[in-house]
C-alpha cells in the first residue's frame, strides 16, 4: 500500500488556531516582497556578452535560485508558525453501568419432566432452560443480548454449587451451563433454595471487594432463580435468604417451571425398560412469589418453552444497561512541537524555518555572495 495513504488521518486532523489562522493572508504579499527583490539584481554594463556566453555556467549560476527559494520557504513557514498549526487527537472513553446477573438453575430429578418443546419435540426442562438462558445472554431476534453484563451460574438439587463465577466471558459462562446435569443420584437429589440464594447473594457481595479494573460500575445485582419444586434440602429458609439479599440490595427474579397438573416423566419398568411416568407439578409459588417481591424483584410461571422466552424478554426489557460515551479533544502545536505523518517523523515547523532562512544566509554570504 501506498505510503501516502497513511497521512490521510493525520492530514484530516490539522487545522490553524481560530485566533491567529489570519496571518495567513500575508502570504501573498510576503511571496511579492521577496519575488520583486529577487528581480531588482545589480547588473553590470558591458559593450558584447557574446564573450562570457562561451565562458559557460558554472553550477553556483545553475542554482542561483537557491538562495532566494530557501528565503520564500522559510518566510512562508514562518507565516505557517505564527497563524498556530495545530493538530487535534480526539479519544473517546467508554463508561458502562452494567449488571451483575446471577442465573440460579434448578438440576433436581423432577426436571427431567418432558413438558417442554424445543424444534417441534418433546424435552426436559432443564434442556429448554438451558436453550432459553444461552439465547439470553447471547441474544437473538427476540433477545438483546447482556454483552455488557456480569453473569454468573449456580446449580443446585440437594445442595448448591457455584459452576461458573461473575464474568464477562460468557462464552465460558455458555460452556458452563452447556456442562450442567440433571442430579441422579439419590443423595444428592433435592430442592435446596434457600441456600442456593444465599450462595448467590454472597457471590454478588464479592463483587465490592473484587473491583474493576475497567473502572466498570455495576448499576444492579439480580438473581434470576428457576426452579420446578419446593423447598426441601439445606440449611437455610428460602424467607430467610430472601431477607439476607434484600439487606445487600439484591433484586431475586424468580421462575416457576412445569406445566399445570402433571407432567411425562421417563422412568424404568421392573425390566429395565424406559416407560413414560406422570409426576405431579408441585411449585410452591407462595414461596417464591414472597422472595421475589421481598427483595423488589417478581415472581414468573414459565408452563412451556414460549412463556419461558417471554420471561426472560421481560427480564430483558426490565434491567436495562447502561453505556455512556465521552469524547476528548487534545491539541499540538505544530509550530514547536513534532508532527507524525503515518511512519513520517517530521521536526517541529519553526525549527525547519530557522534552518532554511539559516541555511539561506550561509549560503548567500559565500559561495553565492554577489555584488552590491
Amino acid at each position: 500500500m501506498n505510503p501516502f495513504f497513511d497521512w490521510l488521518p493525520e492530514l484530516q486532523r490539522l487545522g490553524f488556531h481560530p485566533g491567529s489562522a489570519w496571518w495567513l493572508l500575508l502570504l501573498p504579499l510576503a511571496l511579492l516582497t521577496v519575488l520583486s527583490r529577487w528581480r531588482r539584481r545589480a547588473t553590470l554594463v558591458h559593450a558584447s556578452t557574446e564573450d562570457l556566453a562561451a565562458i559557460g555556467q558554472s553550477w553556483v549560476a545553475r542554482v542561483r535560485w537557491l538562495p532566494p527559494s530557501l528565503r520564500i520557504a522559510g518566510i512562508i513557514l514562518l507565516i505557517i508558525c505564527i497563524a498556530r498549526p495545530i493538530k487535534a487527537n480526539e479519544r473517546s472513553q467508554v463508561f458502562v453501568e452494567g449488571i451483575a446477573i446471577q442465573s440460579v438453575i434448578d438440576r433436581s430429578g423432577s426436571m427431567r419432566a418432558l413438558d417442554f418443546e424445543l424444534a417441534g419435540g418433546r424435552v426436559d426442562r432443564l434442556t429448554a432452560v438451558k436453550k432459553v438462558l444461552t439465547d439470553f445472554i447471547e441474544g437473538d431476534d427476540d433477545l438483546m443480548g447482556r454483552p455488557d453484563d456480569l453473569v454468573g451460574l449456580i446449580t443446585f438439587a440437594g445442595f448448591a454449587d457455584t459452576v461458573s463465577p461473575l464474568t464477562l466471558d460468557h462464552p465460558y459462562v455458555i460452556d458452563a451451563l452447556d456442562k450442567v446435569q440433571i442430579a441422579t443420584e439419590q443423595s444428592e437429589d433435592g430442592t435446596a433454595i434457600g441456600d442456593a440464594i444465599a450462595l448467590a447473594v454472597e457471590r454478588l457481595r464479592e463483587l465490592d471487594e473484587r473491583g474493576d479494573a475497567a473502572g466498570r460500575r455495576i448499576k444492579s445485582r439480580v438473581i434470576v432463580l428457576l426452579t420446578d419444586g419446593e423447598n426441601n434440602a439445606g440449611d437455610l429458609d428460602p424467607l430467610i435468604a430472601a431477607e439476607i439479599a434484600s439487606a445487600f440490595d439484591v433484586r431475586i427474579y424468580a421462575i416457576g417451571v412445569g406445566s399445570n397438573g402433571v407432567a411425562p416423566v421417563p422412568a424404568r419398568d421392573a425390566f429395565g425398560r424406559q416407560i413414560m411416568g406422570r409426576q405431579r407439578v408441585s411449585i410452591d409459588e407462595k414461596t417464591l412469589r414472597t422472595v421475589a417481591e421481598a427483595t423488589g424483584g417478581k415472581y414468573f410461571r414459565a408452563t412451556n418453552t414460549d412463556s419461558l422466552r417471554r420471561i426472560y424478554t421481560e427480564i430483558d426489557e426490565l434491567e436495562k444497561t447502561t453505556t455512556e460515551q465521552r469524547r476528548y479533544r487534545s491539541y499540538r502545536d505544530l509550530a514547536v512541537q513534532p508532527l507524525s505523518l503515518g511512519r513520517l517523523q517530521l521536526p517541529p515547523l519553526l525549527l525547519i524555518a530557522l534552518l532554511l532562512l539559516a541555511t539561506e544566509q550561509l549560503l548567500i554570504h559565500t559561495r553565492f555572495r554577489t555584488l552590491p
